[in-house]
């Protein structure tokens, strides 16, 4: 296990810059808005921030000012960002993002999760936070062939408990962050304790049962297909994206924005009611700056080689306490309880009043108040 630090050199990040300044920009329809995807004004104005005023390394000290690490596990590098809790027994707590986030999702949350004394709240709720960059995203290695997530699943539980040591956890995630808990909790339970999700995309290998499930089920089916075009993209020939995305920052910045557009919690169509130019340029920039917007889409194809949404024919249900945090505009609408609870054991049910899919950017006080709640309850 080695400390690592973010640096990347000013030339690269100017090079970058060059390239968004030159984008060849070109036509959408008249009518256009957000319905044919990412908005072209608004592209023009990001980019033009991006390009005068966006400094890199404001997010790159923040990240640093936390302890880094990188650690073999698999034959993957994995970066991780680990913050020791107050108090003499703080809970570990794996924090894991999803597609198109990265740890940067939870750098404004760290503290108030290891150190809620700090913050007004009880130093006996604290918790020692690891936030992992998954394998192929972000800061940590490059898998040589595609891996979905449940291998990920296994990586991070080996992080934990052989090479971080601790004898159980607690994990959380939304997005992948969640698929990837789902799988720890089915895969190793006598490790992990508990975890909290803010999104479901897993499903029973027996379907939807009830007329309340199979209306659900309808809903859902209707409202993915305009939702299906990049994940079937990712899932089937991510490398023939890659051709076009890895040496096209506006085109990785276009492709990422319009999720963040579609799948949050936004004010009249104003993606900036809740986000900043600079927060969505921050995240954007780890996929450009590390060269990972091909790897971090193929874990779309791994989910499809693992088996897809579905748990295994012969599945039991999982007995690890389990937290959902259901957010309004979260762009995978939730089944109903009762689906949910043939296949977890659902301790907490939390239907939020406002707030999307990027729950820790969003709503981070919602969700940290979730998961403490969470903890009380079974610790």
């Amino acid at each position: 296990m080695k400390k690592f630090k973010i640096n990347f050199s000013n030339k690269v990040i100017k090079d970058i810059k060059l390239k968004v300044k030159k984008y060849p920009w070109h036509e959408m329809p008249t009518n256009g808005g957000w319905l044919y995807g990412t908005n072209l004004p608004y592209m023009k104005n990001l980019c033009k921030h991006w390009v005068n005023k966006f400094d890199w390394k404001i997010y790159e000290k923040k990240i640093n000012s936390f302890s880094n690490f990188k650690t073999k596990v698999e034959n993957i590098d994995i970066h991780f960002i680990k913050e020791i809790g107050s108090g003499s027994s703080p809970k570990p707590l794996l924090l894991m993002h999803g597609w198109p986030g990265s740890v940067l999702e939870f750098i404004h949350i760290i503290k108030k999760l290891a150190h809620p004394e700090k913050f007004g709240g009880n130093i006996n709720d604290a918790f020692t936070v690891i936030v992992p960059s998954l394998p192929g995203f972000g800061f940590s290695g490059k898998p040589s062939n595609p891996i979905g997530p449940r291998k990920i699943a296994k990586i991070f539980n080996r992080l934990m408990i052989n090479k971080l040591k601790y004898k159980n956890y607690i994990a959380q995630g939304g997005d992948w962050g969640a698929t990837i808990a789902n799988w720890i909790a089915y895969d190793y339970p006598k490790y992990c304790n508990g975890i909290h999700i803010n999104c479901l995309t897993m499903r029973h290998p027996g379907g939807p049962q009830s007329k309340a499930e199979k209306q659900w089920q309808k809903r859902f089916d209707k409202d993915q297909i305009m939702q299906d075009g990049y994940r079937t993209q990712q899932a089937t020939k991510p490398q023939t994206l890659s051709y076009g995305m890895m040496d096209s920052p506006v085109g990785i910045a276009a492709w990422i924005i319009e999720k963040i557009h579609s799948w949050s919690d936004i004010k009249k169509g104003n993606i900036e009611s809740v986000y900043s130019k600079d927060s969505l340029l921050a995240n954007i920039m780890v996929y450009v700056l590390t060269k990972t917007f091909n790897t971090a889409s193929w874990i779309y194809f791994g989910r499809r080689e693992e088996g897809g949404r579905f748990f295994p024919k012969d599945f039991k249900k999982i007995k690890t306490p389990t937290a959902a945090a259901i957010f309004p505009a979260e762009m995978s609408e939730w089944p109903p309880k009762s689906y949910v609870k043939r296949i977890f054991n659902i301790i907490q049910w939390t239907e939020m009043t406002s707030g999307g899919h990027f729950a820790a950017l969003e709503k981070p006080d919602l969700l940290i108040n979730d998961i403490v709640k969470f903890y009380r309850t079974i610790r």
